[in-house]
C-alpha cells in the first residue's frame, strides 16, 4: 500500500510585506483556512514580520516559516539570524538554498549543507531548494545539477533526521517569470529526486519525504501539478502575497489529498 504524504503549501513572501501588512495577510489566510489539517500550510514572512505573524498563527493550524538563517549559533555575522533566534519566535520551518540566495549572495552547496545541519540540530524543518537555470536545462544537465545540489546539501544528514526535511524543486527559469515547467517536466525531476533519495536512504524513507514544486505555481495550474505522483505540494512566491490565491492553492491541495 503506497504511503500517503500530506500535501504542503508554503508561501515565500520574499522581501514583501511590512509587519502590519503581514498581520493583515496572515489573518485573512487563517480566517479562510481555519483549523484545516488535511493539508499543511506554512507562511514565510520576512524577518521583520516574523514575530507579528507568529501572534496571528498562535493556536492555528497554519505554521510559521523563515526565509533563511545562518548556520552559526551566534557571533559577528552582521545582518544574520540564527536557528535559536528563530525558535524563540515559534518558527517551525526555514527555507534554505533558495536560488535567489545562491544567485545573489553566492551561497554554495557546502554552505547550504551547514545550514541544513544547523536547522535540524535545532529542530527546525528545512525546506531545501534545488533546481537548474535555463542554461543548465538547455544544456541537458538538469538532473546532474539537481543531483549535485541534493547530495551536497544532505551530506551528513542522518536517516532519522531525513523525515524533517522538505525538498523544493524550483527550476530557476520558472521562478517569478510566469514560465512553468510542464507537468511532465516537473514530475520527471520529482521522480528523479525520489529515486536519488531511495539510493541515499532507502525506499521506505524516500517515500515519506515531501517534494514541493516551486516555479510560478498558481491556482490555474496547481490542480494538474498536485495530481502528479511525486509532487507533494508547492513553494509559492507571487501567489502567496494575496490571501485569495494562497487559499485557492491550499484548497487545490486538499482536493487531491
Amino acid at each position: 500500500m503506497p504511503i500517503i504524504r500530506k500535501k504542503l503549501i508554503a508561501g515565500n513572501w520574499k522581501m514583501n510585506k511590512t509587519a502590519g501588512e503581514g498581520v493583515t495577510l496572515a489573518k485573512e489566510i487563517v480566517d479562510a483556512i481555519g483549523r484545516e489539517t488535511a493539508v499543511d500550510a506554512v507562511l514565510c514572512p520576512p524577518f521583520t514580520a516574523l514575530e507579528s505573524v507568529a501572534h496571528v498563527l498562535e493556536g492555528q493550524a497554519v505554521k510559521l516559516g523563515a526565509q533563511n538563517m545562518h548556520p552559526e549559533k551566534n557571533g559577528a555575522y552582521t545582518g544574520e539570524v540564527s536557528a535559536e533566534m528563530l525558535r524563540t519566535l515559534y518558527v517551525t520551518h526555514v527555507i534554505l538554498g533558495h536560488s535567489e540566495r545562491r544567485t545573489y549572495f553566492g551561497e554554495t552547496d557546502a554552505f547550504i549543507n551547514k545550514k541544513v545541519l544547523a536547522a535540524l540540530a535545532n529542530e527546525l524543518k528545512p525546506i531545501l531548494c534545488i533546481g537548474e537555470t535555463l542554461a543548465e536545462r538547455e544544456g541537458g544537465s538538469t538532473l546532474a545539477v539537481v543531483q549535485r545540489q541534493l547530495e551536497g546539501a544532505l551530506a551528513g544528514v542522518k536517516p532519522e533526521q531525513l523525515t524533517s526535511v522538505v525538498i523544493a524543486y524550483e527550476p530557476v527559469w520558472a521562478i517569478g517569470t510566469g514560465k512553468v515547467a510542464t507537468t511532465a517536466q516537473a514530475q520527471e525531476v520529482h521522480a528523479f529526486i525520489r529515486e536519488l533519495l531511495t539510493k541515499l536512504y532507502g525506499a521506505p524513507l524516500a517515500q515519506k519525504i515531501r517534494i514541493l514544486y516551486g516555479g510560478s505555481m498558481k491556482p490555474s495550474n496547481a490542480p494538474e501539478l498536485l495530481a502528479q505522483k511525486d509532487i507533494d505540494g508547492g513553494l509559492i512566491g507571487g501567489a502567496s502575497l494575496e490571501a485569495k490565491s494562497f487559499v485557492e492553492l491550499v484548497k487545490a491541495a486538499m482536493a487531491v489529498s
